[in-house]
């Protein structure tokens, strides 16, 4: 079972770049897209669309990967 995040918590990753944060800003609960990219997602595995404070930009990762700040 992975961490139980909602959407507007605030939440750390790691990068290539180092760590950053940012907010999620939707649970996907079944497998679909996001830019071009596959998302396998499920009730039980969701994954955690990011959007970075400094950049902006939207990411997805597993519950795993996050970590909550603040």
């Amino acid at each position: 079972m992975t961490k139980a995040f909602k959407v507007g918590d605030h939440v750390q990753w790691q990068t290539p770049q180092g760590e950053t944060s940012g907010h999620i800003v939707r649970v996907h609960e079944k497998d679909g897209h996001i830019g071009g990219h596959p998302i396998k997602a499920s009730p039980a595995e969701p994954r955690f669309e990011v959007e970075s404070d400094a950049s902006g930009k939207h990411a997805v990762h597993q519950g795993s990967a996050l970590k909550r700040t603040g």
